[in-house]
């Protein structure tokens, strides 16, 4: 599922402000992080956000065509990921959600709290799931524009059943997280597993939400048969 050793940096996602990358992209995994530049008023660069990066050679030059790193971004509890590494390297602090517990204790970095909103990035941020059964504290973040799911949603090939572009988490389809979720208008979605979805993206989320459920039984019966090569 997850890879090691040595990374081969794989762009995705490019847009403008923006941009993707899997470090290993022949995991199942594929486990994505992204890059988006907020303009800076008082510097002739833009500010670089980084999202649940997982570290690759020629990282620092991607991030560099953009501007100037402002800080790392752990979404999710379970993506520390290579963000202490890359925050190092940059001088700059690991952010972590206010109400999340058990994150900044494993990163090696200074650690920033923030809030209902991501510094002045115009990015506001979301509770998605906070539960202890399974285990899983999650927030997402959108713009108007962008929205970065880190996990609830991917579109690696064991989040997504027959015909979804999109797909909710195996662990979450019966219960969705709709109410966090819906309602929005993006232009792009990005995500944590898979390459993200820019073009539909807003009736992309919408048919992952309402087909979970009745795409489970399909979706399963598929990770199974994977499972024991059939």
């Amino acid at each position: 599922m997850k890879a090691d050793g040595e990374a081969d940096l794989h762009e995705i996602d490019r847009f403008d402000g923006g941009v993707g990358w899997i470090a290993y992209p022949e995991e199942t995994m594929e486990r994505a992080s992204h890059a988006v530049a907020v303009p800076n008023e008082e510097t002739e660069t833009a500010d670089v956000w980084v999202f649940d990066p997982v570290d690759a050679p020629g990282l620092d030059d991607l991030l560099a065509d953009l501007g100037t790193v402002a800080g790392v971004v752990v979404g999710l509890d379970r993506h520390v990921r290579d963000s202490a590494a890359v925050a190092t390297r940059h001088d700059v602090s690991v952010w972590v959600p206010d109400w999340m517990t058990g994150v900044a204790e494993d990163v090696d970095a200074p650690v920033e709290r923030f809030g209902d909103r991501l510094a002045d990035t115009g990015f506001e941020v979301f509770r998605i799931r906070d539960s202890s059964l399974p285990p899983w504290q999650e927030v997402g973040f959108f713009d108007g524009e962008t929205l970065i799911v880190p996990e609830s949603l991917g579109t690696s090939s064991y989040f997504r059943g027959r015909r979804e572009r999109l797909g909710v988490h195996p662990m979450l389809r019966l219960f969705p997280p709709t109410a966090a979720l819906s309602g929005r208008d993006p232009d792009r979605v990005l995500v944590g597993h898979g390459v993200g979805v820019l073009e539909d993206a807003a009736i992309a989320v919408e048919d992952a939400l309402s087909n979970s459920r009745g795409k489970a039984p399909a979706l399963y019966a598929k990770t199974l048969r994977d499972a024991i090569g059939i």
